[in-house]
């Protein structure tokens, strides 16, 4: 064979190393693209918890009526600490309010890996507080934020004071009054039973802070994959009566 023909047959026979590059990265598109698709189609930790918001909402509130009424179930902790190594994704995110007697896992009667809690001395939303529930929607795919107030709320009470008396609590504590202010301010003018008209009020401005907070919850709210309510818990009964709904 001559020369001329064996390059030719070697240019036919042996790829170019264009062709070799273009090979390698559609290869490597192939892999990538399975593992996407692996991980949009990993089974979540707790199916059960895969829910609509309205769902997501309907089952908090029935757990709270079990809760109660004395008749909540047995949770089956061993058992299902295997499948949440792995990851998680609770039905429902809770901002509450640090105070002990608030147990939001107990008050609505879920187990590990059903509520994502954010805790802070009067249940408000500060900056790394949203970010959580960013996190908890984003990542999480979280359908539900409830915030949580409750009576007799010490750090409402002492805002309260604080803004009567125009006087300043020692240590951090400022940080605090100054986040409820502006609640207190506004039952403060309407008068009547003011701790309890603030609670509320301290409720509703942080369901609609959390509604405008932009570009995760927002968006999440209008696109209908994210509902934000929010409910009073009553120290003697357990009840969570819930208010600003929608």
């Amino acid at each position: 064979m001559c020369d001329q023909c064996s390059g030719t047959m070697r240019d036919r026979s042996t790829p170019s190393r264009r062709s070799a590059m273009l090979l390698t990265a559609s290869a490597l598109s192939v892999a990538f693209a399975g593992r996407a698709f692996a991980k949009e189609n990993k089974r979540p930790p707790k199916p059960q918890n895969v829910l609509s918001p309205d769902a997501a909402l309907k089952r908090l509130m029935d757990g709270n009526a079990r809760y109660v009424d004395g008749v909540t179930r047995r949770h089956d902790f061993k058992h299902e600490r295997e499948a949440l190594t792995g990851g998680q994704n609770p039905f429902a995110a809770v901002l509450s309010c640090a105070d002990s007697r608030i147990a939001p896992e107990y008050a609505f009667d879920t187990g590990r890996g059903d509520l994502f809690v954010c805790r802070v001395a009067g249940n408000f939303a500060g900056t790394e507080t949203i970010a959580s529930m960013e996190y908890a929607v984003a990542v999480l795919n979280t359908p539900l934020i409830l915030v949580l107030g409750h009576d007799a709320c010490g750090a409402i009470g002492a805002t309260l004071k604080a803004l009567k008396d125009n006087t300043s609590p020692p240590g951090h504590i400022p940080s605090l009054v100054d986040a409820i202010a502006p609640a207190a301010k506004a039952a403060m003018q309407q008068g009547g039973d003011v701790l309890d008209k603030a609670t509320r009020q301290n409720v509703v401005d942080n369901i609609a802070k959390l509604k405008s907070a932009a570009p995760i919850l927002s968006a999440a709210v209008e696109q209908g994959k994210l509902k934000i309510v929010g409910g009073i818990y009553r120290l003697t009964t357990g009840t969570v009566d819930p208010i600003a709904q929608g």
